[in-house]
C-alpha cells in the first residue's frame, strides 16, 4: 500500500520534535493552512512571528524541498478535501450541521490516513505474532489506556490470552513476565511515554516480540518495539494543544481484530460461545 501521509499529517506527527518557535509555524498553518497556500515564505514568517530563516528549517524538517514544495503538499491536500466535501477546521455551537461534517471529514482523514501508512507485509507478521501468542499485552498510560482494554477484551472474546490494566506499576511488573512467546503492544500517542517505553524495554530484555503503535515513526517506542504501527490524528486542526484522539488507534485494533477474526473457524466458535455466556446479563 502507497504511503500517502500529507504535509499536515507530516506536521502533526512531528509537533512534538520542534522547537518552540517551529511550534509557532506549524501552529499558524495547521489553524490557517488555507492562507498559506498564497503566501510568500516572508509573510509566514511574519504571520507566525518567526523569522524566515526558521520557516526553511520548519520546511527541512517536514520533508520537503522547500516552502514552495510545503505550499504544493497543501495546495493537493486541500484540492482532494474539497473535491469530496467542503469542509473547514472549526467548530462551533452556532453552526452545528457544519461543524458536524467538519468533525466527521477529519475524522474520516484520521482513519484513511492510518490505513494508508500500514505496511502490509508488516502486518501479516504481526498478525502471526499475535495469534500464535501464549499471552498479549497491551501497555498504556492516561488517556490511551481505554484503547488498551478494549484490546484485550476484543482478543479474549475470540480466544486469544490478553491482558491491559489501568495500573501502570501492575503493568510494568507483568510485562517482567513475559515470555519469548508472548506479545506485548504498546499504544502511545507520541511515542515518547517514559512509564511505556520502561514496560517494551522490560518486554524486550525477555525476549518477548513487541509492537508499538504511535503517531511518531522516529519515537523512542517505534525504534525499540520490533514492530511499529503508525496511526494520524487530526486533533491539532481543532484545538491549541494536542488532545490524543484515540479513533486511529482504535482502528488499529478495529483491524487487528478483524483479521484475527474473519475466517478463522475458532475465533468464531469462542466469540459465539463468549456471547452465549453474556446474553443471560444482557437480558
Amino acid at each position: 500500500m502507497e504511503n500517502q501521509q500529507s504535509v499536515l499529517d507530516t506536521i502533526q506527527i512531528r509537533y512534538d520534535s520542534f522547537f518552540e518557535q517551529e511550534k509557532k509555524i506549524a501552529g499558524f498553518i495547521l489553524q490557517n493552512y488555507k492562507d498559506v497556500i498564497n503566501m510568500t515564505i516572508g509573510d509566514l514568517a511574519d504571520a507566525s512571528g518567526t523569522s524566515v530563516a526558521t520557516v526553511s528549517r520548519f520546511c527541512r524538517k517536514c520533508e520537503v524541498d522547500g516552502f514552495h514544495h510545503l505550499k504544493i503538499g497543501l495546495a493537493k491536500e486541500l484540492v482532494l478535501g474539497e473535491s469530496e466535501v467542503r469542509v473547514s477546521n472549526d467548530i462551533s455551537r452556532k453552526d452545528i450541521g457544519q461543524s458536524l461534517q467538519n468533525i466527521l471529514a477529519n475524522k474520516i482523514e484520521e482513519m484513511k490516513q492510518t490505513v494508508s501508512l500500514i505496511d502490509e507485509k508488516q502486518l501479516n507478521e504481526i498478525l502471526d505474532k499475535i495469534q500464535h501468542a501464549g499471552m498479549v499485552q497491551f501497555v498504556a498510560v492516561g488517556n490511551t489506556i481505554p484503547v488498551a482494554l478494549d484490546g484485550a477484551y476484543k482478543l479474549n472474546e475470540i480466544g486469544i490470552p490478553a491482558m491491559a490494566g489501568s495500573i501502570w506499576e501492575t503493568q510494568l511488573s507483568f510485562s517482567m513476565t513475559l515470555k519469548k512467546s508472548d506479545v506485548q503492544i504498546a499504544i502511545s500517542n507520541s511515542g515518547e511515554s517514559k512509564q511505556v517505553v520502561k514496560m517494551v524495554r522490560a518486554a524486550r530484555k525477555n525476549g518477548a516480540t513487541t509492537i508499538g503503535i504511535t503517531n511518531n515513526p522516529n519515537s523512542t517506542i517505534a525504534k525499540e518495539a520490533d514492530y511499529h504501527i503508525q496511526t494520524a490524528t487530526r486533533e491539532k486542526l481543532f484545538m491549541n494543544e494536542f488532545c490524543f484522539s484515540r479513533v486511529s488507534a482504535m482502528t488499529v485494533i478495529e483491524i487487528l481484530y478483524l483479521f484475527l477474526t474473519v475466517g478463522q473457524e475458532e475465533s468464531y466458535s469462542r466469540l459465539s460461545e463468549c456471547e452465549n455466556l453474556m446474553a443471560d446479563e444482557k437480558i
